[in-house]
């Protein structure tokens, strides 16, 4: 289609509801709006694939899935299914406002396998849904047999998150992608699928973390760029302190040997050193409002092999 560079795009939590928001469909749309204003840029010049996360919105399913007492619970895989579709459509409208009329979007529900033999499967650790206080937690946790864990000074409920090992749906995406379509898929980590002993493949309750599912993503479908987009402007050595300094570019086994926050920053860099060692292409870390500028180096944290001999550069 004679554009320049194809790209995947993981849009964190807050390109869609940030913390401490009601879960509204209103707050969900205004927050779409903004990262679709950010993204239509790239389009020009750039194959676009978009994921993103629905941590909240599978929360928010949950809740409302128990608020209904006449039927068993819907399963987390269903839940997420549903949550790709509600996020896909006001991706692709808020994203053709401002994008020409001919320009073709496709939303794909798309299958992730996990492993049974997964270690996460028995410490759930992925948060998932709205936070609560301890009293609030405790109780769910009795009511419906959920685990918690505290989340800052919060609590919220937590579920498996094993890694992701295919993407059922690629060859779709890679057909959509080679016809010029900006294609939405895998979001929140896609939809966890695993096979039975007799074959059939079923769904998992349980959640990918989807910076592991974008980084597959982009290493199946060879991307040149891998752009986690987050709420801040890229990955800092001593975050949080008067001493924090932003990394610029880094090769990813210089990435390796530093530490970051597991419930934050970690499964990005995690991902992105995934992206960089498995193909010839950069992972950007940054914020959304600085996409363009990831591209270039001008903002947030390159990954890349490219880099080599050089460990890491911090921001001048």
């Amino acid at each position: 289609m004679g554009r320049l560079m194809r790209i995947v795009v993981a849009l964190g939590g807050n390109a869609l509801l940030r913390r401490g928001q009601p879960m509204t469909a209103e707050n969900q749309r205004d927050n779409v709006r903004v990262a679709a204003r950010a993204l239509a840029g790239l389009v020009d010049h750039h194959q676009l694939v978009i994921t993103h996360g629905n941590g909240p919105q599978v929360g928010l399913l949950a809740l409302q899935s128990a608020a209904y007492e006449e039927v068993e619970t819907y399963p987390l895989d269903v839940l997420g299914a549903e949550s790709e579709g509600m996020i896909g459509y006001m991706l692709e409208q808020e994203l053709g406002n401002h994008l020409p009329e001919d320009q073709p979007f496709a939303t794909i529900l798309t299958q992730i396998e996990v492993s049974p033999r997964d270690p996460a499967f028995h410490h759930p650790t992925k948060p998932i849904g709205p936070v609560y206080t301890k009293e609030e937690a405790d109780r769910y946790a009795e009511e419906r047999g959920w685990t918690i864990a505290p989340d800052g000074e919060h609590w919220r409920r937590v579920v498996p998150s094993p890694l992701p090992r295919r993407i059922f749906e690629i060859k779709v995406i890679e057909m959509l992608v080679h016809q010029g379509v900006i294609v939405i898929c895998a979001g929140g980590g896609g939809i966890p699928t695993m096979f039975r002993p007799d074959g059939t493949l079923a769904g998992v309750e349980a959640v990918i973390d989807k910076d592991r599912a974008g980084s597959l993503l982009a290493r199946s479908l060879h991307a040149h760029a891998f752009l986690m987009l987050t709420d801040v402007d890229g990955v800092y050595l001593d975050w949080g302190t008067s001493e924090q300094r932003r990394i610029a570019t880094a090769h990813p086994d210089a990435m390796e040997e530093l530490s970051f926050a597991a419930g934050s920053m970690g499964p990005k860099v995690e991902a992105a050193i995934e992206f960089a060692r498995g193909t010839t292409g950069t992972a950007h870390i940054g914020s959304l409002e600085d996409a363009p500028r990831l591209l270039t180096g001008e903002a947030g944290t390159s990954i890349s092999r490219k880099y080599q001999g050089l460990g890491f550069a911090l921001a001048g």
